[in-house]
């Protein structure tokens, strides 16, 4: 027995298939479990439009997806969005956490293993300048310095949690079917797009016409979302349509968030090489804080044990290492001890504010 199997749920050979398959790549078509199906049933997984629509709807009332739809990229829709580290001292650690997350702007909050920066939260906000205000005011209400670590190139952001069975390496892809649609140069939304984006943000129906349902929410014809979202997906306002899977109810319950002393002459080298390695789900450059964060590479991993991470870690390092002499002090690993806030970015704000 793998250590998948041993850690992953109770899933079936259909379940598995489901969550391999479809992570990306889901036909942005009228009937698109149709065609899904079909691409299964090539791979060797017999199943039918209504079986495959009926199950995806199981695994996510069962929490085992975290939802079905476009993974929408907000840095494309408007505003921005930065991670902010700061200190919290034990004995104030509750009050800090509770200081921190009761501002609106705050998306998601950590607690990390680190000495000093224990805490780690993401702010998004509709307008760039009101990240330095947020952070003011953080600094000001908890008497705690705030470190701002803007992303400042991305090299990967692709968060797939495959487990043991069918279609191993998630490779089906249905992006290419559908209408033929023409990138625009637009860096704004029109009022339509804007319904289109707030609409579709927590997912998609998981009925036999999911975008025709979306088009009767918001008042459209099933063909201007078909092809609206198709074109998002070729302007990279959409990352993926597909299935999302609750990556703790798959087990992998280990986050690392490992970060490098990387040199600055090898950065844009070393930034695909690892983006490259499957299991790191977020690659990022960012900047250092001299005195308190010497560490300007970010790479996220995932595993399902805590000897599986290490693994992993362990092949990003040696990565790095056909770069430049890694040392021991050259890199750390800060695994996530505590989810403190978790609303998810308010794409409702941040398209609005960028509507013509």
């Amino acid at each position: 027995m793998s250590e998948a199997d041993a850690d992953d749920p109770d899933l079936s050979v259909l379940d598995r298939a489901v969550i391999n398959a479809f992570q990306g790549g889901f036909p942005v078509v009228e009937r698109p479990f149709e065609p899904a199906a079909a691409a299964l049933r090539e791979r060797g997984v017999g199943v039918s439009a209504d079986e495959l629509l009926g199950r995806v709807r199981e695994l996510d009332e069962a929490g085992t997806l975290s939802r079905f739809g476009a993974l929408v990229n907000a840095e494309e829709i408007g505003g921005t969005a930065t991670l902010v580290a700061i200190h919290a001292p034990e004995d104030r650690f509750d009050e800090v956490a509770e200081t921190v997350n009761s501002h609106r702007e705050v998306a998601h909050n950590y607690e990390r293993e680190h000495p000093h920066l224990n805490m780690w939260f993401v702010v998004s906000v509709a307008d760039e300048d009101r990240v330095e205000a947020v952070l003011g005011e953080i600094e000001r209400e908890t008497g705690q310095e705030t470190y701002n670590l803007p992303k400042q190139r991305e090299f990967r952001v692709e968060a797939k949690f495959l487990v043991d069975g069918p279609i191993p390496d998630g490779d089906v892809d249905l992006s290419d079917l559908g209408p033929d649609v023409t990138p625009t140069e637009s860096k704004t939304l029109t009022p339509a797009e804007r319904d289109l984006v707030v609409e579709i943000q927590g997912g998609l129906p998981i009925t036999e016409t999911p975008y025709a349902d979306v088009a009767d929410a918001i008042g459209r014809d099933t063909g201007w979302v078909v092809e609206t979202i198709k074109r998002f997906e070729k302007e990279g306002k959409v990352r993926r349509v597909g299935v999302v899977p609750n990556h703790y109810a798959l087990g992998y319950t280990e986050n690392g968030m490992t970060v490098w002393n990387v040199p600055d002459e090898v950065v844009d080298e070393v930034g695909p090489a690892v983006a490259s390695l499957p299991f790191v789900t977020h690659c990022y450059r960012r900047p250092r804080h001299e005195g308190v964060w010497p560490y300007n590479f970010f790479a996220m991993t995932h595993g399902r044990s805590e000897a599986e991470s290490e693994r992993r870690i362990e092949q990003v390092r040696e990565t790095m290492s056909e770069y430049w002499d890694v040392g021991d002090d050259d890199w750390d690993s800060l695994f996530s001890t505590g989810i403190l806030k978790k609303t998810g970015i308010r794409l409702d704000e941040r398209a609005a504010a960028n509507t013509e």
